[in-house]
């Protein structure tokens, strides 16, 4: 069954600022659950954030927060989580690119300020659970357990970026939108009937503390500017320059500026990226398929898989499933795959699924090529 409570309970809503937030804020209260709402700040200068309403952390985000919250009759409060958000965030996306691995920030910054610093906090102060606007389902068991599913609209369903919550944050999740089976569209008409001013907002995309979305400047701005590199084929042969290996990305095609084509005349992709001497080594689309990998810091939700077993995973936030075996040793999750894949790289999160039911997430440390059957990372 998905979960319910008998009693109205103490919550502290996150809202962005959002349509998302707003709505589940507004569907928290309606329930009869005493809810406080709470806008998360961010960056020490909020004007470094994305502005037109793209982001989720601007001034005028937490100004449209604080509307919604009126408009509900809910209290409001403004939590500054700055410093938190630098060091767990964004001094981890600037570290893991720095180490030729490819970060999700959106997924860090649920495990670490929404569902750790700010779940912790609302229980100091007695809430009972924390509300999102996260599209993914809480069901709660007759043994008195929780597992994480996924949303009942698929094309919503947000569970990736939650798999790294375990059963005891779980317990005090609360997404009024995951079990509800409606369009965007639906949910910004509800917002509308409710006379909230964000109804018609767009939703927010790209890095939020990226200001202009030009994600190689802001990191040649922290890891010292460009340092011209050379971009390599699969022989070791130079084919172009590049002015830093941070600027790419595992599977990355546009942007390679190579000087010549291939010999086959076909496009070249990013296969590996070597920070330590500073080389993109690029080739074939087909050199990208990955038969297996392995994962570090696994978190479950619930509780860790024993043996061997049959799941499928994803390994993009928008990205769909793939049929897996996977096994967890000494720490480290062996994942292989019934069907190669492309596009997958060390840092980004694996999150394996039983049926609907997120099982937990890992950090891709390894990959396995099907060419070369060579580990690289």
């Amino acid at each position: 069954m998905t979960q319910t409570s008998q009693r109205p309970l103490r919550v502290l809503a996150a809202m962005s600022g959002g349509v998302d937030s707003a709505v589940a804020a507004a569907r928290a209260a309606e329930a009869g659950h005493d809810v406080t709402g709470v806008h998360l700040a961010l960056s020490a200068n909020p004007q470094s954030f994305r502005t037109g309403a793209r982001g989720c952390c601007t001034i005028e985000d937490s100004r449209d927060a604080r509307r919604a919250a009126d408009v509900i009759g809910i209290p409001f409060y403004v939590w500054d989580l700055a410093e938190r958000f630098r060091e767990d965030v964004v001094d981890d996306f600037v570290a893991e690119y720095e180490a030729g691995r490819t970060p999700n920030p959106c997924l860090r910054c649920n495990e670490k300020i929404k569902f750790a610093a700010l779940l912790d906090k609302a229980l100091a102060l007695g809430f009972d659970a924390v509300c999102t606007g996260h599209y993914a389902t809480v069901v709660l068991k007759d043994d008195g357990t929780r597992e994480m599913h996924r949303a009942s609209d698929m094309a919503k369903d947000q569970s990736y970026v939650l798999g790294v919550l375990d059963e005891k944050q779980l317990a005090h999740a609360m997404f009024p939108l995951g079990d509800t089976l409606t369009t965007k569209d639906e949910i910004r008409a509800e917002a509308e009937r409710r006379g909230l001013a964000v109804a018609k907002k767009p939703d927010s995309h790209d890095i939020c503390f990226i200001a202009d979305g030009d994600t190689q400047g802001f990191l040649a701005g922290r890891l010292g500017g460009p340092s011209e590199g050379d971009i390599l084929d699969e022989s070791g042969a130079k084919v172009g320059t590049h002015e830093g290996a941070f600027g790419f990305t595992i599977g990355q095609r546009k942007g390679l500026r190579i000087g010549h084509p291939a010999p086959d005349g076909k496009p070249r992709y990013v296969l590996d990226i070597s920070p330590v001497n500073n080389t993109v080594t690029v080739g074939p689309v087909e050199a990208l398929d990955v038969t297996a990998l392995t994962a570090i810091r696994p978190r479950w939700c619930g509780a860790a898989p024993s043996g061997p077993g049959t799941y499928t995973a994803q390994l993009r936030a928008h990205g769909g499933e793939t049929e897996v075996t996977a096994e967890l040793t000494d720490g480290t999750l062996h994942v292989a795959f019934t069907e190669p894949v492309r596009g997958v790289a060390p840092g980004q999160a694996v999150v394996l699924y039983d049926g609907t039911r997120v099982v937990g997430s890992a950090t891709i440390a390894t990959t396995v090529r099907r060419e070369k059957a060579a580990a690289t990372g």
